[in-house]
């Protein structure tokens, strides 16, 4: 389909591919908007947390969701800044606490029907690159460019521990591997929306790509136009 600002590039796979750092440039080198859906869940999951409610109450969550104040900012360096209700949460929200409750409150269909409304709204009419675990198989399943980025569990865990030690944190490469593949399996076996690649995307295995070339394949894709 045309899109008045250019193509829908969707980026889905586990934590830790490099989706994020993969996303920001491949907005950056297109000059297209970047939309982190992951930080949307880690959002409601940070207000829940501050709000005493339960992981497991799907109603109360789908109320957060639908009730949160949520924007991101753009920042120089290609870098998103999040805010909820005026608040900068973007730190708070990589906390490790906050990325395992994630994964629980995405599992709900309540939050999922509320932050995939958001979602779609954000990229109807194109020139915008979304990250997550389900953009090329439910949020936008016509999306012009599919990408289903991973990489070994091992090599995840290596570049979160490198992430957290950077900021100060003192992890386990052994407690971090099994946190991903902990995460991995709530995102694959969860009813709604498993974490899957579209039929249709192109599966980049980034354990032993560089970033710069798996930027230089997205981008010369949505330039072509994608598939369609």
């Amino acid at each position: 389909m045309s899109r008045p600002n250019g193509v829908v590039i969707a980026i889905d796979g586990p934590a830790g591919a490099g989706k994020s750092t993969v996303s920001r440039r491949v907005a950056d080198a297109l000059g297209y908007t970047l939309v982190d859906t992951g930080a949307m869940y880690r959002s409601v999951a940070l207000a829940a947390h501050e709000a005493g409610v339960s992981l497991d109450d799907g109603e109360a969550l789908g109320g957060i969701a639908r009730a949160l104040d949520l924007a991101m900012e753009p920042r120089p360096n290609g870098t998103v800044r999040v805010f909820v209700d005026g608040r900068d949460v973007t730190d708070e929200i990589r906390e490790p606490h906050i990325s395992q409750a994630a994964s629980r409150v995405s599992q709900h269909s309540a939050v999922r029907d509320a932050l995939v409304s958001q979602q779609r709204r954000l990229g109807l009419e194109g020139g915008v690159v979304l990250e997550g675990r389900d953009i090329g198989t439910v949020v936008f399943p016509d999306a012009e460019v599919k990408v289903f980025l991973t990489a070994s569990p091992e090599e995840r865990a290596r570049r979160r521990v490198a992430e957290l030690v950077a900021r100060g944190y003192d992890v386990e490469f052994e407690d971090t591997l099994s946190q991903i593949v902990e995460r991995d399996r709530l995102d694959e076996e969860r009813a709604i929306a498993p974490l899957r690649p579209a039929a249709d995307a192109t599966k980049l295995d980034s354990t032993d790509l560089g970033v710069d070339e798996v930027v230089a394949r997205i981008v010369a894709q949505a330039r072509a136009g994608g598939r369609r």
